[in-house]
């Protein structure tokens, strides 16, 4: 453990990255910054990081926001829940502590979306306290130096990294050893051909002594990915066209989408077209034209892989009938002003209402 914090922050200070919020000690920004890297790369998460802070500069002006707008915002950046759960905390912040986080790190892993590691990130580099931060690249870059075979993904993986990463913090400069921990992890030890040869820390890895770096860090448990076979009904006719605005417990929770026939299974047009599902479904509007029918879309998201195809229909009459309460019509040349998934964005950028 000699000296490793100081080499670490060494190399920091020569290689790190401009980072904007890098540059502040407003806990708002910071925390902001954290939420949007949840699960997002710097360089995609960089312009909706100034665009929030730009259009809500203070705590206060994000919790008096509408929420269509924030999720309209946040429309592109995946895993939604962020985007709902940034915007209960800025209310909680806003009223519970009249605007002002908290500096206390039980305080701050209590606000809504915020875990050990985004509470230390803010404990840290708002309020200088002694909390490590342990994220993936932290993982990867502790088993490697120090040897540890023990699975990241079990409970006793969690506890032993935890407590090797805060008997390694600078106690005097906790922010920046966070700092350089986590960049040391992103831009030198990375996942895959890390350069150990120019690594200021090989003389004390394990992994790179024994070469092993490739195996480390161990992960016991491989997540299950279930497909999903999605058919979206396009109706619409010459000025409207139909959303349906999704629910809780399922993916893309209060973002639009269009009405959806889920199947158990990829279904050819004939099929589709013979199921119970559609007959059910458009029984009640006799006079439509299905005008086109899409190529597969492939979308893929943590858990899950979805297989979408776009039915379009073009309905003669009023097609109020058809729709759950869950669905609205609005003018076509409007959709784009409600917040939507990536999926049924690319659609729509390939075909245009």
């Amino acid at each position: 453990m000699n000296n490793f914090s100081e080499k670490i922050i060494s190399w920091y200070k020569q290689n790190k990255r401009d980072l904007p919020w890098r540059n502040t000690q407003d806990p708002y920004l910071i925390w902001l910054s954290e939420i949007i890297l949840q699960q997002t790369r710097v360089d995609q998460g960089m312009e909706y990081y100034l665009k929030f802070a730009g259009a809500f500069p203070t705590v206060k002006h994000l919790a008096k926001a509408d929420n269509e707008k924030v999720m309209k915002m946040w429309q592109g950046l995946g895993y939604y829940s962020r985007a709902r759960n940034l915007h209960a905390t800025s209310k909680i912040v806003s009223e519970k502590y009249k605007g002002s986080f908290p500096e206390n790190y039980q305080n701050i892993l209590g606000l809504k979306g915020v875990g050990e590691y985004t509470a230390a990130a803010i404990a840290s580099f708002a309020f200088n306290k002694p909390h490590a931060v342990v994220d993936g690249n932290v993982y990867r870059l502790l088993s490697r130096v120090f040897g540890i075979e023990t699975p990241i993904d079990s409970t006793q993986g969690k506890k032993e990294f935890n407590t090797l990463a805060n008997e390694l913090i600078d106690k005097k400069n906790p922010g920046l050893h966070n700092q350089s921990i986590m960049e040391f992890g992103s831009m030198q030890c990375k996942p895959a051909s890390p350069d150990c040869s120019v690594c200021p820390l090989n003389s004390m890895c394990f992994a790179y002594s024994k070469k092993c770096v490739s195996e480390l860090p161990v992960k016991s448990k491989k997540t299950k990915v279930r497909n999903r076979y999605f058919n979206y009904i396009v109706l619409r006719n010459k000025s409207s066209v139909a959303l349906n605005k999704r629910g809780e417990k399922d993916i893309w929770n209060n973002l639009y989408d269009f009405p959806l026939i889920e199947s158990t299974k990829e279904l050819t047009e004939e099929q589709f077209l013979k199921s119970a599902d559609w007959r059910s479904f458009m029984e009640p509007l006799p006079e439509y034209t299905v005008r086109s029918v899409s190529s597969n879309y492939k979308h893929t998201l943590s858990h899950q892989k979805i297989y979408a195809r776009f039915w379009e229909i073009e309905c003669n009459r009023s097609f109020e009938k058809l729709l759950p309460e869950s669905a609205i019509i609005i003018p076509k040349q409007k959709v784009q002003d409600y917040a939507i998934p990536r999926l049924i964005d690319k659609y729509l950028k390939d075909r245009p209402l």
